[in-house]
């Protein structure tokens, strides 16, 4: 009797125990995710920030250029405010929606993933941004280093072809990507840049990106 009291003790105990953990691992795991969200909504509103400051210092640039007469002497510089301009507005776009934790379904979710949730504008103008520089850099180089050459070879209708070409290149590259690696799963959520179609197509690309 002694021995058999003492089993259905320790069998409480241990029972008991065990609950405490299972208590204690359920709490944890819910304080994480929780942890986890605060984070991802705090992180939302730095993002929604630094969208509003770069909106509003890149317009300040572009009217500061049209007032004092220089946004026709210097087009790369006012397209480059522009496409930094494009995409703060993206930006701010994108995180104020991501805040609204949306329900996506039909054509008008799919579009939504496609362009926004996914930030296919933001990246497509952070591309754009970096064609535009590099245009830039060789424009300003040759009127420094060869300033007799640029004066005599560099033409007008060149500076607007390089704003022309930043923006459909850098718009047209990611929306390619994004379009064949992207969707909507059933519970509403879009899933970006998940749909490789193979290891070797998704590091070319990234390996491609690190150079840009």
């Amino acid at each position: 009797m002694v021995e058999e009291n003492a089993s259905s003790s320790h069998l409480s105990v241990a029972m008991t125990t065990t609950d405490d953990d299972k208590t204690k691992t359920q709490a944890t795991g819910g304080n994480s995710i929780t942890s986890s969200n605060d984070l991802e909504f705090y992180f939302q509103i730095a993002v929604i920030i630094i969208a509003i400051v770069g909106t509003a210092g890149n317009s300040l640039v572009l009217y500061a250029l049209y007032v004092s007469k220089q946004h026709k002497k210097l087009m790369l510089i006012v397209n480059q405010n522009t496409i930094d301009l494009f995409s703060s507005l993206s930006l701010l776009l994108v995180y104020c929606l991501k805040l609204c934790n949306m329900y996506l379904s039909g054509t008008l979710g799919y579009w939504l993933c496609m362009l926004l949730l996914s930030e296919n504008l933001v990246w497509s103008g952070a591309n754009s941004s970096a064609i535009n520089l590099a245009a830039i850099t060789v424009e300003r180089y040759l009127k420094v280093v060869h300033p007799i050459c640029s004066r005599k070879w560099l033409r007008r209708w060149m500076v607007y072809l390089a704003v022309v070409f930043s923006w459909f290149a850098g718009i047209g590259s990611n929306m390619i990507v994004v379009f064949f690696t992207s969707t909507v799963k059933d519970d509403g959520t879009c899933y970006a840049y998940k749909n490789w179609a193979s290891p070797l197509v998704k590091n070319g690309l990234s390996f491609c990106s690190r150079l840009g």
